[in-house]
C-alpha cells in the first residue's frame, strides 16, 4: 500500500476543486491500497518544498464541498519545472519527498506544462528505482489540451462570457440613443480563441464582434464591422481575446517586456481596442476586461463541466489502480444532439507540450463570428446550472484545514 499526492497547478478554474473532490473521494474507496492522499500546498511548490497537507484529516463533508467551491482549495502556483537536463535535482528532490513520504501515486490537476512535468517525473523515477505511477489529470480555462474533446474549467468560462457579453449588450442596447454605442469585453485566451468564440453563442439579434487569435487583426476590416453594426442596430459589443494580434505577430497589447515563462506581458487589448473605436469612429464606448472574474465564477458554472471535473478526478485515480502509467484520462464526445460524453485516456508522450488551436473551420469566413459546427461544439457545454448552496445571501465555499505533514528531509533551497 502506497501513499498519493496530489497537486493543483496553473491557474486556478471554477471547477479544478471538483477533481479534486473525484481523486480524494475514489481514492478513499481503496484504503488496501491506498493510504492518505498529500496534497501539496501551493501546488508542486508543496512536494519540491515538503509542504504537504494531510487531506486525511479533512472531513468526508468538507471533501464533497469542494465539488461546488472554486478556486485551489490547497492552492496553486505558477512554477514551471525546467527541463530534466537544466534542473535535474528539481526532479530528484520530488522522488526524495515522494520515497520519504512513501507516495507511490502522483496525480498532477493542471494543463499542457503539467503534463509534461508528470511525464518527466514518471520517466524519472524509473532510472532512480523509485517508480511513480504518475497520472495527469486535465485542466485548463484555455480549452487547448489535445486528445480530450474539452478541458474542465473551459465549460464554465465560456457560459460566464456569454452571459456577460449578453447581459452588457442589453445595458448598451437601452442606453444607445444617447450614450454609449460600444462596448468591448476582453477575455483569456493568449494563443486559442476559445474563449472569445464563447460570444459567438448569444442570439444572431444581438451584434457582436468577435477577435480571436488565429485571425490577425485587420484594423480596416475591423472598423467597417463595428460601424456597420452600429448604423444597423443603433450598437456593437466586441468580445476581444488577450491574444489578439497583428499581422506581423506583435499582439495587440504588447507592452515589450515579458514574464518568467518568457510570455510577452500583456496590457490590455480592450482600452486599445476601444481607442481605436473612438479615434476612427467617433463612438463612446465602455470596456472591460473579465480577468479573475470569468475562471472564479462557480455561481455561474456549467453543470456538464462540474460533472465532467470530478469524472476525470475519479477516473486518474482509477487507471491508477489498473496499474496505468504517464496517462491522462480524457473526455470522449459521442454525441452533439442529445449530448453524450464518455471517458477515454490519452498517453502522456502524445499531450505534453502539444497545444490544441481552435480549428479555423469554427470561424466564420469573415473572421469575427463563429459558424455552426462550433456552436454545435459549444452549446453542449455551457449547458446545465450546478449552483452551489447559498448562505447569508452569498454562496457556501468551504475552505480547508490544511494540516500539515511532519517533514522528513532536509530544506530545498527555491529561487521563487
Amino acid at each position: 500500500m502506497k501513499n498519493a499526492f496530489y497537486a493543483q497547478s496553473g491557474g486556478v478554474t471554477a471547477v479544478i476543486n471538483s477533481s479534486a473532490c473525484g481523486v480524494i473521494e475514489t481514492a478513499r474507496k481503496y484504503p488496501d491500497k491506498i493510504g492518505k492522499v498529500y496534497a501539496g500546498q501551493n501546488g508542486i511548490i508543496g512536494a519540491l518544498m515538503e509542504n504537504l497537507i494531510d487531506t486525511s484529516l479533512e472531513s468526508d463533508a468538507d471533501i464533497a464541498a469542494l465539488k461546488h467551491t472554486p478556486s485551489g482549495g490547497f492552492g496553486s502556483c505558477r512554477y514551471k519545472m525546467k527541463s530534466l537536463e537544466a534542473n535535474k535535482a528539481e526532479y530528484e528532490r520530488l522522488i526524495e519527498v515522494f520515497k520519504a513520504h512513501d507516495i507511490g501515486y502522483f496525480f498532477y490537476n493542471g494543463g499542457g506544462d503539467s503534463a509534461d512535468t508528470c511525464l518527466k517525473v514518471s520517466q524519472l523515477s524509473e532510472s532512480m528505482g523509485y517508480p511513480i505511477q504518475a497520472i495527469h489529470v486535465p485542466k485548463t480555462v484555455d480549452n487547448d489540451l489535445p486528445v480530450t474533446d474539452n478541458c474542465p474549467g473551459f465549460g464554465s468560462v465560456a457560459k460566464y462570457i456569454a452571459v456577460s457579453a449578453m447581459e452588457a449588450s442589453f445595458d448598451v442596447a437601452s442606453m444607445a440613443a444617447t450614450s454609449t454605442k460600444v462596448f468591448v469585453l476582453e477575455v483569456m485566451g493568449r494563443h486559442a480563441g476559445w474563449i472569445a468564440a464563447a460570444g459567438g453563442l448569444l442570439d444572431e439579434s444581438i451584434p457582436v464582434v468577435i477577435l480571436f487569435p488565429e485571425v490577425d487583426f485587420d484594423e480596416e476590416k475591423f472598423l467597417a464591422k463595428v460601424d456597420a453594426n452600429v448604423k444597423k442596430f443603433g450598437y456593437c459589443t466586441i468580445v476581444v481575446s488577450e491574444g489578439t494580434k497583428w499581422a506581423d505577430g506583435k499582439f495587440l497589447a504588447e507592452q515589450g517586456t515579458r514574464d518568467d515563462f518568457g510570455h510577452a506581458q500583456l496590457g490590455g487589448a480592450a482600452p486599445v481596442v476601444a481607442n481605436l473605436i473612438k479615434d476612427a469612429l467617433g463612438y463612446k464606448f465602455h470596456w472591460a476586461v473579465a480577468d479573475y472574474l470569468q475562471r472564479a465564477a462557480r455561481h455561474l458554472a456549467s453543470e456538464s463541466d462540474v460533472e465532467q471535473a470530478y469524472a476525470l478526478g475519479e477516473a486518474a485515480v482509477e487507471l491508477a489502480m489498473q496499474g496505468k502509467n504517464s496517462v491522462m484520462p480524457a473526455i470522449i464526445r459521442t454525441s452533439n444532439n442529445p449530448y453524450t460524453w464518455e471517458i477515454g485516456m490519452g498517453e502522456l508522450k502524445d499531450i505534453a507540450n502539444v497545444e490544441k488551436m481552435m480549428p479555423m473551420e469554427y470561424i466564420s469566413e469573415d473572421g469575427f463570428g463563429i459558424t455552426e459546427e462550433c456552436r454545435e461544439y459549444l452549446q453542449p457545454l455551457i449547458e446545465g446550472e450546478a449552483y452551489p448552496p447559498y448562505k447569508n445571501g452569498l454562496p457556501d465555499y468551504v475552505v480547508m484545514k490544511k494540516e500539515m505533514v511532519d517533514r522528513k528531509l532536509p530544506t530545498f533551497d527555491m529561487d521563487l
